[in-house]
C-alpha cells in the first residue's frame, strides 16, 4: 500500500512538472488562428491596395473628384465676363515678315552670360512620402537649402517696399497688375518669354508687370527688359522676399520646416514647386493676374475678376475635369488662394508632378464648389487652353493640305473670339520652330509691340 502511494504521487508530481514546461513555453509563442490571421492580411492588403488605387485616380484622371458645371450659376460670380459669352475681338494684322530682329541682338547679346541662379493654423503637419523614404539632411536637402538662400538677398522690408513703390508710382496709369516669376538663369530666357511680355503689353499698353526673380533683378535682366522701358511700358524685375512673402500664411510654417530639412523635397526641380508657391503668395499679399512666361495674351484681364481657367472637360458632362495654374486672376487675400497655400503647405509632395500644382488647385476648388464666402469664377478651357498639351504643336505648323488649313482657320477662329490667352505648354513646344502661316505666327503679327523690327521666329 505504502508502495501504491508513492507510486501515485511520483506520476502526479511528473504531470505537475509537465504542465509547468508547457505552460512555460506558451508564454514565448502566441498561436493566432488561422482565419483571423488571414482575414487581417488580406483586409491590410485591400486597404493599401484601394488607397492607391484611389489615389493614382485622382491624380491622372481628375475627373473622380466633384466638378463645377462650366454653364451653371453655382459658383457666384462677381465683376467677371459670363464665361459663355466672350468678347469677339477682331485682332488687326500688320504685313510684317517673321526675320531676324532687334530682339535677337539684344538677346543675343544678354544670354550668352549665365548667372547663379488668413489664417495661420496652430499646427501644422507636412504630408511626406513615406513609401519612398525620407532623405535627412543629405546632399540633395544640402543642395536644396543652397538654393534657397539665394532668395534672402532682401534687408527687412525691402522687397515690399520695392513692390510697393512700383505700383503706387504707376498707380495712375497701371489698368491692371501682372506677376511672374522665373526661377531659371538668364541663359535660359528666350525669345518665347520676350514674346509673351510682347503679348501683355500690346493687349495691357497701360498694365504694369513685375517680374519676381533673382536673374532677372539684374544690370542683364534690365538690359533685356529695356526695349520695353524705352517705349514707356511699366515692367520691374524684383529678387523675392520669401520670409515676407511666406509671412502669416500656412507657407511659413512648410518654408521653416524645409529650411531645417524636415520635408522631403522629392523629384520635381525644387525651383517649379517654390514658382508654384509664389504666384500664391503674390496674388495673396498684393492681388492681380499671374501669368506663365510661356502664355501668349490676347484679350485684355480688366473685366476679369477672381478667376482660374479650366484644363480639360469631361465631354459628356461638360464639367470641368482639371484645373491648372498657369494663369490666375484673384483680389488681395481671397480665401480661395488662402486655402490653395494650406493645401499646398499640407499636401506638399515633391516626388509627384503636378501634386502641388494643377492637382491641387483642382482639389481644392472642387471640394469648395458651392460653398458660401467663395466668390470665383472657373472659366472654360478655351479662356486660357484652347490646345491641350499633347496637341500644342499644331499651333506652331503650317497647313499642309486642306484638312490642316481647315482646321486651322477653325481653331484660330475659336482662339480670337473666346480665348483671353493661350498656354505653350513649354515644356512641350520650347524646341517647335515658328512655321509661317501658323496660329502662333499669327498671332505674334497680330501682337507686335515691335512691328517695325523683323523677329526670328526660331524659339
Amino acid at each position: 500500500m505504502e508502495n501504491k502511494k508513492k507510486s501515485f504521487f511520483a506520476i502526479l508530481s511528473l504531470l505537475l512538472i509537465l504542465l509547468i514546461c508547457f505552460n512555460g513555453a506558451s508564454i514565448f509563442s502566441i498561436n493566432i488562428p488561422e482565419n483571423v490571421a488571414g482575414n487581417s492580411r488580406n483586409m491590410v492588403s485591400v486597404s493599401l491596395s484601394l488607397s492607391d488605387l484611389m489615389y493614382s485616380l485622382e491624380e491622372q484622371n481628375p475627373s473622380v473628384v466633384s466638378k463645377t458645371h462650366l454653364e451653371s450659376h453655382e459658383i457666384p460670380v462677381t465683376g467677371a465676363l459670363n464665361p459663355a459669352k466672350f468678347t469677339d475681338v477682331q485682332l488687326p494684322m500688320h504685313n510684317v515678315q517673321l526675320r531676324k530682329t532687334h530682339q535677337d541682338e539684344i538677346l543675343n547679346t544678354v544670354l550668352d552670360t549665365h548667372l547663379p541662379l488668413l489664417r495661420k493654423s496652430h499646427s501644422l503637419e507636412v504630408e511626406t512620402d513615406e513609401l519612398n523614404g525620407f532623405p535627412g539632411k543629405n546632399g540633395k536637402v544640402s543642395k536644396a537649402l543652397t538654393f534657397m538662400e539665394t532668395f534672402d538677398r532682401h534687408k527687412k522690408g525691402e522687397f515690399r517696399a520695392k513692390v510697393k513703390e512700383f505700383f503706387s508710382k504707376n498707380e495712375s496709369s497701371c489698368k491692371v497688375r501682372f506677376f511672374m516669376t522665373w526661377i531659371s538663369s538668364l541663359s535660359s530666357f528666350s525669345l518665347k518669354e520676350f514674346n509673351t511680355i510682347e503679348t501683355l503689353f500690346s493687349t495691357h499698353p497701360h498694365g504694369c508687370l513685375l517680374i519676381v526673380s533673382n536673374s532677372m533683378d539684374s544690370a542683364k535682366g534690365l538690359e533685356i527688359l529695356k526695349p520695353f522701358s524705352d517705349k514707356g511700358f511699366r515692367v520691374k524685375s524684383i529678387s523675392p522676399d520669401l520670409n515676407y512673402l511666406f509671412k502669416n500664411t500656412m507657407a511659413e510654417s512648410w518654408y521653416m520646416k524645409l529650411i531645417k530639412g524636415d520635408i522631403n523635397v522629392g523629384y520635381v526641380p525644387l525651383g517649379q514647386n517654390l514658382s508654384n508657391l509664389l504666384r500664391l503668395c503674390l496674388l495673396y499679399k498684393f492681388g492681380g493676374v499671374y501669368i506663365d512666361t510661356d502664355v501668349f495674351v490676347l484679350k485684355s484681364f480688366s473685366k476679369l475678376r477672381n478667376s482660374i481657367g479650366a484644363q480639360t472637360l469631361d465631354l459628356s458632362t461638360k464639367n470641368w475635369s482639371r484645373l491648372n495654374n498657369a494663369v490666375m486672376v484673384f483680389d488681395k487675400m481671397h480665401p480661395l488662394v488662402c486655402k490653395f497655400i494650406e493645401e499646398y503647405a499640407l499636401t506638399f509632395n515633391g516626388n509627384k508632378w503636378g501634386h502641388n500644382g494643377p492637382y491641387m488647385v483642382s482639389r481644392v476648388v472642387s471640394r469648395l464648389q458651392g460653398r458660401p464666402g467663395y466668390n470665383f469664377t472657373v472659366l472654360p478651357p478655351t479662356a486660357f487652353y484652347p490646345v491641350n498639351w499633347n496637341r500644342v504643336r499644331n499651333l506652331f505648323r503650317e497647313a499642309k493640305n486642306e484638312t490642316d488649313a481647315k482646321w486651322l482657320r477653325g481653331k484660330l477662329r475659336q482662339i480670337r473670339s473666346q480665348s483671353y490667352a493661350v498656354h505653350l505648354w513649354n515644356k512641350q513646344s520650347r524646341k517647335l520652330q515658328i512655321e509661317e502661316g501658323s496660329i502662333v505666327g499669327k498671332i505674334l503679327l497680330n501682337h507686335c509691340v515691335f512691328c517695325n523690327s523683323s523677329r526670328n521666329v526660331a524659339l
